[in-house]
């Protein structure tokens, strides 16, 4: 498949390439002659512009393929200048010799050799031979050059920034593979501790804690491997954890998790909700005292609007876990897949943890 379409680019290139040849010489006769009434061209002369044409197309892949590779991209000025000297007197004096090789230039009948001259009533004229080193083939090889030059030149810069970009967008996915890989062991061993602690005081809770488990493993191992994953089903994800957590929890946390709006059209980065509702389970439930967890998600055309917010329970034990890996990982994560496209802001405000992200799903 790559082979088919590089050898179609490169069919194309032909075909430009040769379009290009075709105006740049062909469309200056075909605009000026026909005004030329009673025009005829010698067998002479068509010789001559037809090895210059040739030395033209010569010189300009000769400039573009070896001249500016080999010397000015090497920033060897001196030899590209020389060479570029050495070319054009050789496009000034070769064709026209050869032309002179292969087809002289006539000589009208009334001219003598010695004198060369013409009768034109009373007075000879002189037949005037135009000189090697015209001003008309200087400028015209100068120009076929410089085009080139330019040509070349613009071709390496978006080369430059095609490979540039390619390598970018190599690092990012190579970075994100990385921080989703993060995002699993972190996430699996929170949740493992909550179903140990369950099985440690033999609560009938533990089975369906781990069919839930189980579920969720299911979705990281398939739906994770994407990019993007559709709304609805990182919204059943959430759902599933958070009747997960619910499992070990009393009657004195309280959690509410609503949904506004139409999440079925929309995609989104998978994982990139739960490090918020893990920090609102792993930091915001207390069994001692009343707690209170609310998670809103609202969908609005292209944009989500992410809202949680937990009560702040001090504990030593939590303060020594906090690690951070879960928040700074989705910070990471928001940088890299919504560049410009997301707003993150969160705050300890009264006692609760409050975080607000929007994110703008429009590619």
């Amino acid at each position: 498949m790559i082979n088919s379409i590089s050898d179609k680019n490169r069919a194309i290139q032909y075909v430009a390439h040769l379009a290009a040849w075709l105006c740049f010489f062909f469309l200056p006769y075909l605009v000026f002659f026909p005004r030329l009434r009673d025009f005829s061209m010698s067998n002479h002369m068509l010789t001559v512009i037809v090895l210059n044409n040739i030395m033209l197309m010569v010189f300009y892949y000769l400039n573009t393929m070896v001249l500016i590779p080999k010397l000015l991209i090497k920033e060897k000025w001196f030899l590209y200048i020389l060479s570029l000297v050495g070319c054009l007197l050789f496009f000034l004096y070769v064709p026209r010799t050869l032309a002179m090789m292969i087809y002289p230039p006539e000589i009208p009948l009334n001219v003598t050799e010695n004198t060369r001259g013409i009768n034109r009533g009373n007075r000879v004229g002189r037949i005037r031979r135009r000189p090697y080193a015209d001003f008309f083939n200087t400028v015209l090889f100068l120009l076929v050059i410089t085009f080139g030059a330019c040509i070349e030149v613009v071709r390496r810069w978006l080369q430059t920034e095609q490979n540039r970009k390619e390598t970018e967008h190599e690092r990012i996915n190579t970075e994100l593979s990385f921080l989703k890989s993060q995002v699993n062991p972190h996430f699996f061993f929170n949740t493992l501790n909550n179903i140990y602690s369950l099985a440690i005081v033999k609560s009938d809770k533990t089975a369906h804690a781990v069919l839930k488990l189980s579920a969720i493993m299911r979705y990281i191992l398939t739906e994770t491997e994407r990019n993007l994953v559709p709304l609805e089903n990182e919204v059943s994800f959430i759902h599933n954890y958070i009747e997960l957590q619910q499992v070990r929890l009393t009657d004195k946390v309280q959690v509410n998790f609503n949904i506004e709006g139409n999440t079925a059209p929309l995609l989104v980065a998978p994982l990139i909700f739960i490090p918020f509702v893990e920090n609102a389970f792993k930091y915001g439930v207390s069994t001692k005292e009343q707690s209170s967890i609310e998670i809103n998600l609202k969908v609005t055309d292209h944009t989500i609007y992410f809202y949680a917010k937990n009560y702040i329970v001090h504990s030593e034990n939590n303060m020594m876990e906090n690690t951070g890996i879960g928040i700074n990982n989705v910070k990471r994560r928001l940088e890299l897949l919504y560049p410009e496209k997301h707003q993150l802001s969160h705050v300890s405000e009264n006692g609760y943890y409050i975080v607000h992200l929007e994110i703008n799903t429009l590619s």
